[in-house]
């Protein structure tokens, strides 16, 4: 059985890095594991247990491109939510004025599962429209009207 080269060193960090269990010597001594470093057993380890817990190193951070890339996932995958609650929301109400209410009510029935960003849940509602699940006013462009579908 093999070993992922991330995961050896965070196990050898684990075992040689610990500040009172150096279960294993490390040469040069620093925390940072390099494939130049030489290990052997610390013959000087002694506990008063029969076994010995020792805790992993945490992997490492997320790197600025993968948060990136994490955050252009989510945003992708709450935008059928959004959509979605948008659509519920005027349903049951018919029309609803842009500012004052279709965004807070958006906000407010997506609340328990995300902060939905006021921006996002403006540039959404046309997906909606573009879908003829909604309209905009002929008369005032900040009113929605919801369009019935008949099948």
């Amino acid at each position: 059985m093999w070993i992922s080269g991330p995961d050896l060193k965070r196990c050898l960090q684990s075992l040689a890095c610990a500040k009172s269990k150096k279960v294993i010597k490390k040469e040069p001594m620093s925390k940072d594991i390099g494939e130049e470093d030489l290990f052997c057993v610390n013959d000087k380890f002694t506990s008063k247990f029969d076994k010995v817990k020792i805790g992993t190193v945490v992997a490492q951070k997320e790197t600025e491109p993968e948060k990136q890339e994490t955050r252009q996932r989510v945003e992708e995958d709450r935008k059928p939510q959004i959509e979605a609650a948008i659509v519920r929301i005027m349903k049951s109400r018919k029309i609803l004025d842009h500012n004052n209410y279709i965004i807070a009510e958006v906000t407010k029935q997506l609340q328990p599962r995300f902060l939905a960003n006021p921006s996002e849940i403006k540039k959404r509602i046309e997906s909606p429209i573009q879908r003829d699940f909604l309209e905009r006013d002929n008369t005032d462009r900040k009113l929605y009207l919801y369009l019935v579908l008949i099948s």
